[in-house]
């Protein structure tokens, strides 16, 4: 019984180039001199090196931990010695530099010890924990963390899980490859996440240029005699291997913008990712390789089992370049990015490295003035109006472009590829992008230091009401202290005070006299220091002095008489 298909808007057909790759088995790929091994390999957080320059590593051993919950950690590639962690050229457009740890293979290419994961015994969380520590990230190019996917979501179970096998991009056959040669691995993971989701039915979905690939699946599933999985062959129209363009086309759901595919009881995965989900549960390997197709402006275009850190320029010198290439794209021609040099590593997110030429890829022609034709809004497979978009990134009226949703674009690249006008529309909303996420993060971090500076000013106030309040209570303490201090003396003790007052103000002079003599008292008692070995000349000194004192001390007494008449 043929399974009924839907359809979606818009798509291209281009020159898909899918036979220069396809007809030779998968190879493997020789170690390199140095594997240059990024640690930021999937979408969220940057993982933190767990080794140092020096270090001994096994293949498949830990280097690089999650960090946070949105993040897959890193495994080394093969044995050797940690050369260094240090800052190294990134497979990104921009040519920044990212954290990666460097190693020198031992040649040994030796595992750690590893056995299956019993995660049929485990929770969902334990499950989901191994296969983030196992590295199993989205291979179909979004390097997703998968185990954020492996959730059922709030209804407890899915409806469909979409396996997605469709490979629309031009050039790129490692899916069809991976799929004819090892298409039981692929079946086994599905079956897994159909357990692990609860999912009540499994479609495999597959473009039908690939004819050996759909046998050799429908093949496996009949040999493995599982259930509830079934192989689907759709129609081939780039970009039918989008995940909610897959799911649109095998269930007639269309799921809108600000929803999950879980929210209607869907989820997506590929076929890689399939497999790396059954290599790491039920053989216990991490994620350290994977399939990359590698085409273009070559002699022998195939396809490789890649370890990740191998430079590019030693994948692509395995399938002889030709003498014009002057650039490396990691990707497809519609969606993919020209790498700053060929020295950058293949990592997760490396299914295709495209050589390209001025021959193979023509210099685009001078972009002319948009004529509102519309074509580029027929070909738009999530139906949004590119032109509107275009013009509104152009003017740089970023908030208007996000009104036409901006972000839901999927950056397939058929709007540009069906322009009349040659504009290269993709490059607009990714600039349009990149802004609205910088302002973004400079609003963030404003917010951020305004909320400390307004949160510093309100503890420092509080810390002053604290302060006063404390000093007030300790006054109002001490004053009541004094008045119940005073209030139990006032009957004993205040005849003897005034009497004693009284005595006082009555005769001052007796009191003066009596401090007179006193000093007097010390006067006398006090003894001068360090007289002891004077020299004769200074006791002589001192003599006159005194005299010269006890004449003085004379003559006032002799003048005070007169004075006091």
């Amino acid at each position: 019984m043929l399974k009924k298909l839907f359809t979606f808007n818009g798509g291209v057909k281009p020159d898909y180039h899918k036979g220069e790759s396809n007809h030779l088995p998968i190879a493997e790929a020789p170690l390199p001199a140095e594997l240059v091994i990024p640690l930021h390999q999937s979408i969220g957080g940057v993982p933190h090196p767990l080794v140092h320059a020096g270090d001994a590593v096994k293949k498949g051993q830990l280097i690089g931990g999650p960090d946070g919950n949105v993040s897959s950690a890193v495994h080394a590639s093969t044995s050797g010695l940690v050369k260094a962690v240090e800052m190294r050229l990134m497979p990104h457009t921009s040519g920044l530099s990212a954290p990666c740890v460097v190693i020198d293979p031992d040649g040994r290419d030796e595992w750690i010890e590893h056995a299956p994961v019993p995660w049929r015994s485990m929770s969902p969380g334990e499950i989901r924990d191994a296969l983030r520590d196992a590295g199993v990230v989205g291979l179909g190019g979004a390097v997703f963390p998968s185990h954020l996917k492996v959730n059922p979501g709030k209804a407890g179970h899915l409806d469909t899980l979409v396996i997605n096998g469709a490979e629309c991009e031009p050039f790129i056959t490692c899916d069809d490859m991976q799929m004819r040669e090892r298409p039981e691995g692929i079946v086994k993971g599905a079956a897994i996440l159909r357990d692990l989701t609860q999912a009540k039915q499994v479609l495999i979905g597959i473009e039908d240029n690939k004819p050996e690939a759909v046998a050799a699946m429908q093949a496996a599933v009949e040999r493995l005699k599982t259930e509830r999985i079934e192989v689907v062959a759709v129609p081939t129209r780039y970009p039918a291997g989008g995940a909610k363009q897959l799911i649109r086309v095998l269930t007639g759901i269309e799921v809108p913008h600000g929803k999950r595919s879980t929210d209607y009881g869907l989820q997506c995965f590929n076929t890689g990712t399939a497999y790396a989900v059954w290599e790491a549960l039920e053989l216990g390997r991490p994620l350290i390789s994977r399939i990359v197709t590698v085409a273009g402006n070559v002699a022998t275009a195939r396809n490789f089992e890649v370890r990740f850190g191998t430079p590019m320029q030693d994948v692509i010198a395995l399938c002889q370049p030709r003498p014009d290439s002057d650039r490396v794209i990691m990707g497809g021609p519609m969606m993919g990015y020209r790498m700053p040099a060929a020295t950058v590593p293949v990592v997760k997110a490396t299914n295709c490295i495209l050589v390209g030429s001025k021959a193979l890829f023509p210099p685009p022609p001078p972009e002319m003035p948009c004529i509102r034709c519309g074509e580029c809004a027929k070909a738009c497979p999530v139906d949004l109006q590119p032109f509107e978009m275009y013009w509104f990134s152009k003017a740089k009226i970023f908030g208007k472009a996000q009104e036409y949703s901006l972000f839901d674009c999927i950056e397939c690249g058929c709007c540009a590829y069906v322009c009349p006008s040659r504009i290269p529309l993709v490059d607009y909303y990714r600039y349009a992008k990149s802004e609205i996420w910088a302002r973004e993060n400079e609003k963030t971090a404003a917010d951020t230091a305004r909320s400390r500076y307004e949160f510093r000013l309100a503890r420092e106030e509080r810390e002053k009401t604290e302060k006063a309040a404390r000093l007030a209570a300790k006054a109002a303490e001490t004053k009541a202290k004094l008045a119940a201090q005073a209030a139990a003396n006032s009957d004993s003790g205040n005849s003897e005070k005034v009497g004693a007052g009284e005595t006082a103000a009555a005769n001052p002079q007796a009191l003066i006299a009596a401090a007179l003599a006193r000093a007097q008292e010390q006067k006398a008692a006090a003894h001068p220091e360090n007289t002891e070995q004077l020299s004769p000349e200074t006791q002589t000194e001192i003599v006159e002095i005194e005299a010269r004192r006890a004449k003085l001390r004379e003559f006032a007494k002799a003048a005070q008489p007169h004075e006091d008449q």
